[in-house]
């Protein structure tokens, strides 16, 4: 039998570990320096990873932190994927609550369209307020 892996490169597990889509995404991600290994940053894709190590990538849109667990042979699905590290990230900040902001739209009612001859009055109003035709 094969003994479970003691390291891997580290664009392998990021792969294995759905962090990137594909292998070749990941070593873009690490060659631009937004991985960093137990605070240390590296820019090599073939740089070898423990378990235990931690883990800080800066994505697009979020920074993840995570501490390797375990290892894959091959790329699995999400829940085999979630069992080879444990997230350190802190939670998201919650959206502000809708009360905070006031509502712009608080005066408009929605309804149906208007309909020609509506529109055509509107426009008459506006060319000429003060002739209201009352």
């Amino acid at each position: 039998m094969n003994e479970p892996a003691k390291s891997q490169r580290i664009d392998k597990w990021l792969w294995h570990a759905r962090v990137t889509k594909t292998r070749s995404l990941a070593q873009k991600l690490i060659s631009s320096g937004k991985v960093r290994v137990d605070r240390e940053k590296v820019t090599s894709s073939s740089s070898k990873v423990i378990a235990g190590n931690v883990l800080t990538i800066a994505l697009p849109r979020e920074i993840k932190i995570l501490e390797i667990v375990d290892f894959a042979e091959k790329r699995g699905p999400y829940s085999a994927a979630c069992l080879l590290y444990t997230d350190l990230s802190p939670p998201k900040p919650e959206p502000k609550k809708k009360d905070d902001e006031p509502d712009l739209n608080a005066g408009l009612i929605a309804g149906p369209r208007p309909t020609k001859q509506q529109r055509k009055e509107a426009m008459r109003l506006k060319r000429n307020p003060n002739n209201s035709g009352f």
